[in-house]
């Protein structure tokens, strides 16, 4: 007898499984490109774990290209560990939870600060006598908060010191029991939470995770430096001989890395749908609106899914920093790949996302325009790195374009990217998930001007419902219940 949700926890598995593995290799492919003994590959790993790393700490620049996959892989073999947990009913927020881990370890989480968050939130589970292996994807969700941890190990001024020697670090006993409350009340605090951003967006923010660990990074950071008077951190400064003689060849190595790795997925999705790419249109034409290509379409297709949306968002951020000025490949640039993956299972794909993208271009030409005309610098440009982080998640705003129209998707866009980079600063940049905060607050402004001004027939296709004073039908509440953990 068929059992597709046993097909569904092998597909996350062995997806897992795939880029851990390759992320592996680019390690020791990358090691061999520059150079590199193990020996010191090892030490710039090291090096990583005991840095702050408030956005956007660039991997790249502050250790090296092969420390970075090496995180990514170890922190993702983490992850694929936890998915060989047995009796467990993989939703696909696992999926999108793995990827926003491996995409962050490129600029922000590492092992040290990933651990002990998750870790409160089993301490939360057992709390609610919940099974943590039920609910792995939001243990890879709280992971957003990394930046915190690592700020209070390593660089927060507290005023008791119980100094204790780690290596060539000092460690502050009583930081880390700073971290070890932090910790449990994040864990407490993010699943109480999202049920009320998610109605808030009503579904149209597939990262809700970002809104709700936005707003609560938001009272963190107020309390930690705010309330208590303490200067906010300085950025890291780092002169890497390294990153400053290869910088600028990581584009062509990152690029050969995602189009390989994307080309393999289409491989296997071609493989899995009778080595055709027949039945991919049904995908293209969902809405993205509270779907689960999981369970609504041939598992093969998932796979072609991935590989073409990959490919789409590679050629993307590859064209824009050819074709303008701004950050090149940092190491954000090579994670924030990975993480416009997260929902490829379950709502984006190429043709609902490209209005988005489309969004934050027309932003950039009004922008230029103005500029022209009050003789003004131009004063960013779309390879600009707050920027590209911004579209990366502002492609989680796609179930616009597929349930209203192309032209909301545009707008979902625009106004995304009218806030990207003012949302980091509410928070401190202490909130990896950055991106999430500002797709949701764009949902909460867009969403009552479609309420308002496109009418009931252009957004449901049905008959024009007229209510007293001119008021059209307000949008329906969601036909699915929000659960607890659901992303």
């Amino acid at each position: 007898m068929y059992d597709l949700q046993h097909e569904i926890n092998q597909v996350i598995r062995r997806m897992c499984l795939l880029f851990t593995l390759c992320l592996l290799l680019a390690s020791a492919a990358a090691a061999v490109y520059l150079g590199e003994t193990p020996r010191q590959v090892i030490k710039a790993w090291l090096h990583l774990q005991v840095q702050p790393c408030p956005l956007v700490t660039d991997y790249f620049r502050i250790s090296s290209l092969s420390a970075a996959f090496l995180n990514a892989a170890i922190c993702g073999g983490f992850c694929t560990l936890l998915t060989r947990l047995r009796r467990v009913k993989f939703r696909p927020n696992v999926w999108s939870g793995y990827f926003l881990v491996v995409a962050h370890c490129f600029y922000g989480l590492n092992l040290v600060n990933m651990l002990p968050l998750m870790a409160g939130f089993w301490f939360h589970c057992r709390l609610h006598r919940l099974r943590f292996r039920e609910n792995l994807d939001w243990a890879m969700f709280i992971t957003s908060f990394g930046p915190f941890i690592s700020e209070l190990l390593f660089r927060y001024p507290f005023s008791i010191n119980l100094p204790v020697t780690l290596g060539s670090r000092q460690i502050n006993l009583f930081a880390v029991l700073a971290c070890v409350l932090l910790c449990i009340f994040f864990g407490v605090s993010v699943p109480a939470l999202l049920p009320g951003t998610s109605k808030l967006h009503r579904g149209f923010n597939l990262y809700n995770g970002g809104l709700a660990t936005g707003l609560l990074g938001l009272f963190v950071f107020s309390f930690l430096y705010k309330t208590m008077g303490v200067e906010m951190p300085q950025a890291i400064a780092s002169d890497n001989a390294v990153y400053a003689a290869h910088g600028n060849s990581y584009q062509l190595f990152c690029t050969v890395f995602y189009v390989l790795v994307f080309l393999l997925c289409l491989a296997i999705g071609w493989y899995k749908n009778g080595r055709s790419f027949r039945g991919y249109g049904q995908i293209l034409a969902d809405s993205g609106y509270k779907t689960n290509f999981l369970r609504k379409y041939n598992l093969g297709l998932v796979w072609i899914n991935l590989g073409f949306y990959g490919l789409m968002m590679t050629a993307y951020f590859n064209l824009v920093i050819l074709l303008t000025d701004g950050a090149g490949f940092t190491g954000a640039t090579c994670g924030i790949i990975l993480a416009a993956m997260t929902f490829s299972a379950s709502g984006q794909h190429p043709k609902n996302v490209w209005p988005v993208l489309a969004g934050y271009a027309l932003l950039s030409l009004l922008v230029h325009a103005l500029c022209m005309i009050g003789g003004r610098p131009v004063p960013w440009t779309l390879s600009t790195q707050g920027y590209m982080n911004g579209i990366a998640f502002a492609t989680g705003l796609c179930p616009f374009t597929g349930k209203f129209s192309r032209k909301a998707g545009l707008m979902a866009g625009f106004i995304s990217a009218v806030m990207c980079t003012t949302t980091s600063v509410m928070h401190g940049g202490f909130v990896l998930y950055n991106g999430g905060l500002t797709a949701g607050i764009a949902a909460l402004i867009l969403l009552p001007l479609i309420d308002t001004y496109i009418s009931h027939t252009e957004r449901y296709g049905r008959g024009k419902v007229k209510l007293p004073h001119g008021r059209h039908e307000p949008l329906p509440d969601s036909e699915e219940p929000v659960r607890p953990f659901e992303q």
